[in-house]
Protein backbone atom coordinates (compact mmCIF):
# COMPACT_ATOMS: atom_id res chain seq x y z
CA UNK A 1 0.00 0.00 0.00
CA UNK A 2 1.15 3.62 -0.64
CA UNK A 3 2.98 4.87 2.60
CA UNK A 4 1.26 8.58 2.66
CA UNK A 5 -2.22 6.54 2.41
CA UNK A 6 -0.88 4.14 5.05
CA UNK A 7 -0.19 6.78 7.57
CA UNK A 8 -3.81 8.41 6.56
CA UNK A 9 -5.39 5.62 7.12
CA UNK A 10 -3.71 4.50 10.39
CA UNK A 11 -4.08 7.49 11.67
CA UNK A 12 -7.86 7.90 11.46
CA UNK A 13 -7.87 4.35 12.58
CA UNK A 14 -6.19 5.72 15.90
CA UNK A 15 -8.62 8.39 16.26
CA UNK A 16 -11.44 5.95 16.43
CA UNK A 17 -10.45 3.11 18.10
CA UNK A 18 -10.72 2.64 21.83
CA UNK A 19 -7.54 2.34 23.77
CA UNK A 20 -9.02 -1.85 24.74
CA UNK A 21 -8.42 -2.11 20.95
CA UNK A 22 -6.03 -1.07 20.13
CA UNK A 23 -3.92 -2.96 22.88
CA UNK A 24 -5.84 -6.15 22.18
CA UNK A 25 -4.33 -5.25 18.41
CA UNK A 26 -0.74 -4.77 19.82
CA UNK A 27 -1.17 -7.90 22.32
CA UNK A 28 -2.43 -10.44 19.51
CA UNK A 29 0.77 -9.20 17.57
CA UNK A 30 3.42 -9.74 19.76
CA UNK A 31 1.67 -13.10 20.90
CA UNK A 32 1.33 -14.83 17.66
CA UNK A 33 4.85 -13.16 16.36
CA UNK A 34 6.11 -16.60 17.22
CA UNK A 35 10.02 -16.03 15.90
CA UNK A 36 9.88 -12.38 17.13
CA UNK A 37 11.29 -11.25 13.68
CA UNK A 38 8.46 -8.39 13.83
CA UNK A 39 6.61 -10.11 11.44
CA UNK A 40 3.66 -11.98 11.01
CA UNK A 41 3.45 -15.36 8.27
CA UNK A 42 0.30 -16.65 6.78
CA UNK A 43 -0.44 -18.83 9.67
CA UNK A 44 0.32 -16.12 12.48
CA UNK A 45 -1.59 -14.20 10.88
CA UNK A 46 -4.45 -16.74 11.00
CA UNK A 47 -4.47 -17.00 14.25
CA UNK A 48 -4.04 -13.94 15.68
CA UNK A 49 -7.14 -12.26 13.42
CA UNK A 50 -8.99 -15.54 14.89
CA UNK A 51 -7.93 -14.38 18.69
CA UNK A 52 -9.19 -11.02 17.59
CA UNK A 53 -12.68 -12.90 16.09
CA UNK A 54 -11.90 -12.61 12.85
CA UNK A 55 -12.25 -16.16 11.22
CA UNK A 56 -10.87 -15.24 7.67
CA UNK A 57 -10.42 -17.88 4.53
CA UNK A 58 -7.06 -18.60 3.63
CA UNK A 59 -7.77 -16.77 0.38
CA UNK A 60 -8.35 -13.84 1.95
CA UNK A 61 -5.58 -13.82 4.47
CA UNK A 62 -3.45 -14.01 1.81
CA UNK A 63 -4.70 -11.08 -0.43
CA UNK A 64 -4.57 -9.18 2.94
CA UNK A 65 -0.80 -10.25 3.26
CA UNK A 66 0.28 -9.78 -0.62
CA UNK A 67 -1.56 -6.34 -0.46
CA UNK A 68 1.04 -4.81 2.19
CA UNK A 69 4.21 -7.04 0.89
CA UNK A 70 6.61 -4.49 -0.32
CA UNK A 71 9.48 -7.04 -0.65
CA UNK A 72 8.03 -10.61 -1.21
CA UNK A 73 8.52 -12.13 2.16
CA UNK A 74 4.72 -13.18 2.18
CA UNK A 75 4.83 -11.18 5.68
CA UNK A 76 2.69 -8.71 7.52
CA UNK A 77 4.40 -6.33 9.49
CA UNK A 78 2.83 -4.46 12.94
CA UNK A 79 1.81 -1.05 11.19
CA UNK A 80 -0.01 -2.94 8.09
CA UNK A 81 -1.57 -5.51 11.03
CA UNK A 82 -2.76 -2.61 12.93
CA UNK A 83 -4.14 -0.99 10.13
CA UNK A 84 -6.18 -3.56 8.24
CA UNK A 85 -7.34 -5.18 12.04
CA UNK A 86 -8.41 -1.94 12.79
CA UNK A 87 -10.49 -1.52 9.91
CA UNK A 88 -11.93 -4.54 10.74
CA UNK A 89 -13.05 -3.92 14.42
CA UNK A 90 -14.11 -0.60 13.14
CA UNK A 91 -16.38 -2.01 10.40
CA UNK A 92 -17.75 -4.66 12.96
CA UNK A 93 -21.60 -4.79 13.11
CA UNK A 94 -22.83 -4.40 16.69
CA UNK A 95 -25.55 -6.86 16.46
CA UNK A 96 -23.12 -9.96 14.81
CA UNK A 97 -20.69 -8.95 17.87
CA UNK A 98 -24.16 -9.73 20.17
CA UNK A 99 -25.09 -12.16 18.64
CA UNK A 100 -21.48 -13.98 18.71
CA UNK A 101 -20.88 -13.16 22.41
CA UNK A 102 -24.70 -15.08 22.73
CA UNK A 103 -22.90 -17.66 21.37
CA UNK A 104 -20.19 -17.86 23.91
CA UNK A 105 -22.69 -18.34 26.84
CA UNK A 106 -24.66 -21.10 24.76
CA UNK A 107 -22.33 -23.44 24.17
CA UNK A 108 -24.82 -26.53 24.54
CA UNK A 109 -26.15 -25.07 21.15
CA UNK A 110 -29.76 -25.01 22.43
CA UNK A 111 -30.49 -21.27 21.63
CA UNK A 112 -31.67 -20.28 25.24
CA UNK A 113 -28.79 -19.39 28.08
CA UNK A 114 -29.90 -21.42 30.74
CA UNK A 115 -28.81 -21.27 34.62
CA UNK A 116 -26.18 -24.29 33.99
CA UNK A 117 -24.72 -21.85 30.78
CA UNK A 118 -24.54 -18.92 33.14
CA UNK A 119 -23.40 -20.71 35.95
CA UNK A 120 -20.37 -21.84 33.88
CA UNK A 121 -19.47 -18.36 32.57
CA UNK A 122 -19.58 -16.79 35.92
CA UNK A 123 -16.84 -19.56 36.98
CA UNK A 124 -14.53 -18.71 33.64
CA UNK A 125 -15.35 -15.67 34.41
CA UNK A 126 -14.00 -16.32 38.27
CA UNK A 127 -17.40 -14.73 39.39
CA UNK A 128 -18.63 -17.01 43.06
CA UNK A 129 -22.51 -16.46 42.19
CA UNK A 130 -24.91 -18.28 44.41
CA UNK A 131 -27.43 -19.81 41.67
CA UNK A 132 -30.13 -17.47 43.46
CA UNK A 133 -27.60 -14.72 41.97
CA UNK A 134 -27.48 -16.38 38.86
CA UNK A 135 -31.53 -17.33 38.74
CA UNK A 136 -32.71 -14.07 39.50
CA UNK A 137 -30.18 -12.61 36.61
CA UNK A 138 -32.24 -14.44 33.80
CA UNK A 139 -35.00 -14.00 36.08
CA UNK A 140 -35.16 -10.26 35.03
CA UNK A 141 -34.65 -10.44 31.63
CA UNK A 142 -36.68 -13.29 30.64
CA UNK A 143 -39.59 -11.72 28.84
CA UNK A 144 -41.19 -15.10 28.06
CA UNK A 145 -41.21 -16.64 31.27
CA UNK A 146 -39.55 -19.56 29.84
CA UNK A 147 -36.96 -19.39 32.66
CA UNK A 148 -33.71 -19.33 30.41
CA UNK A 149 -32.75 -16.36 27.99
CA UNK A 150 -33.35 -16.47 23.79
CA UNK A 151 -31.28 -14.66 21.62
CA UNK A 152 -33.71 -11.93 21.27
CA UNK A 153 -33.43 -11.28 24.75
CA UNK A 154 -30.15 -10.65 25.02
CA UNK A 155 -29.72 -8.76 22.00
CA UNK A 156 -32.89 -6.43 24.19
CA UNK A 157 -30.14 -7.08 27.02
CA UNK A 158 -27.19 -5.53 25.28
CA UNK A 159 -29.05 -2.77 23.64
CA UNK A 160 -31.05 -1.85 26.26
CA UNK A 161 -34.39 -2.61 24.22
Amino acid sequence: MNNNRNAMVSGKIQDQLLEEQKQEIYEAFTLFDMDNDGYLDFHEVKVAMKALGFDLPKAEILDLIDQYDNDGRRKMEYNDFYVVVGQMILNRDPLDEIKRAFKLFDDDNTGRISLKNLRRVAKELGETMTDDELRAMIDEFDLDGDGEINEQEFIDICTDN
